[in-house]
């Protein structure tokens, strides 16, 4: 247990930043699944649409640090790629 004020203020702080980023990681992670869900159904357009949202989610999250910004890239990166492949013409 933290003895200082100090340390208690930053314990604090720690449990609430802890709370809000998963709260971020999971809505980022519904996200995902919703666009998953959307190209498993081979509906483009509700993936393009779920894929914006996902994608706008990531990139707030690497900003401020919550993802790695290279993995926020590499997880849209591979999205887009199952979304041209649905979105691709048969040949």
């Amino acid at each position: 247990m933290p003895h200082t004020e100090s340390a208690k203020k930053r314990l604090r702080q720690s449990k609430n930043r802890n709370l809000k980023n998963r709260s971020t990681k999971h809505a980022i992670k519904t996200q995902i699944r919703k666009v998953m869900v959307a190209v498993e159904a081979k509906d483009g357009a509700a993936a393009t649409r779920e894929f914006q949202l996902a994608s706008k989610k990531l990139d707030k999250a690497a900003a401020r640090r919550i993802l790695h910004p290279n993995a926020a890239a590499r997880t849209k990166s591979r999205l887009a790629t199952r979304i041209a492949g649905l979105l691709k013409p048969a040949k």
